[in-house]
């Protein structure tokens, strides 16, 4: 694989238990360094370092987690860490290489988005400026977790940097849009949650019978686009209709 890219920035390396071992690349969710740390996590997928089981990027760290071989003497720390150094003193590839263009579809408010007056409030904004300054262009997926197919999107204007609320949901319904520290999160499935619910999207966040089963990726391009709920009602059903037609897996 060509490596020629940028060069690696200040990072450190440290064991995590051991079979896991993590690269961190900074102290601050931060574009360039979400970025920095795909880019590493293509690379280390692409090197197929030997005893490597998966990699997993964060927000401003990646984790690599190994195992040990058929007779017990897999990598250890130092030699996979020496070999991780050797890759990365090769330069960064480009994480923007496998990015994708995504609309993801919003109804703000009412009953999608019970908590955007509030956030409003908090934020000292009107809803209709919440709602602009969350479909502003430039939101990226950091990382996957929590639940799968569950993207944390960031990162948003300064002024949404809210807290999460105070009581947690037990139950937040599939495909809600919501906000707290300047990041966004979908959920792609009934969950318990606290983040403030400011819409929902009609749009289908997992499906395992799918290829990809999630519908986004770390380093995918997010742009959230507003639609009013009757918009919403005949995506949903069109979503349904098609879940039917497939029938079981």
């Amino acid at each position: 694989m060509d490596l020629a890219g940028h060069p690696a920035p200040a990072w450190r390396i440290h064991p995590q238990g051991d079979r896991c071992l993590v690269l961190v690349f900074g102290d601050a969710i931060d574009a360039g360094i979400g970025r920095t740390c795909l880019g590493v996590a293509r690379a280390l997928r692409d090197a197929a370092l030997p005893g490597v089981t998966d990699v997993v990027p964060s927000f401003v760290a990646v984790a690599v987690h190994y195992a040990p071989g058929p007779d017990g003497r897999g990598p250890r720390f130092a030699e996979l860490a020496g070999r991780i150094e050797a890759l990365l003193a090769r330069g960064i590839p480009s994480a923007d290489a496998d990015a994708r263009d995504i609309d993801i579809p919003v109804c703000y408010g009412g009953e999608h988005g019970p908590d955007l007056q509030e956030v409003a409030r908090a934020a000292g904004l009107s809803t209709d400026e919440v709602i602009a300054l969350h479909t502003q262009p430039g939101s990226m997926v950091y990382t996957l977790g929590f639940a799968p197919g569950h993207p944390y999107i960031g990162v948003h204007d300064a002024r949404l940097n809210l807290p999460r609320r105070a009581s947690p949901r037990t139950a937040v319904p599939m495909g809600s849009v919501a906000i707290a520290n300047r990041q966004t999160v979908i959920y792609p499935s009934r969950l318990p949650g606290g983040w403030n619910i400011i819409g929902a999207t009609p749009l289908r966040l997992f499906d395992p019978a799918r290829e990809p089963a999630a519908l986004l990726q770390p380093g995918d391009r997010v742009r959230f686009v507003p639609i009013d709920a009757a918009t919403f009602a005949r995506m949903r059903a069109q979503e349904q209709d098609g879940d039917a037609k497939a029938g079981p897996p």
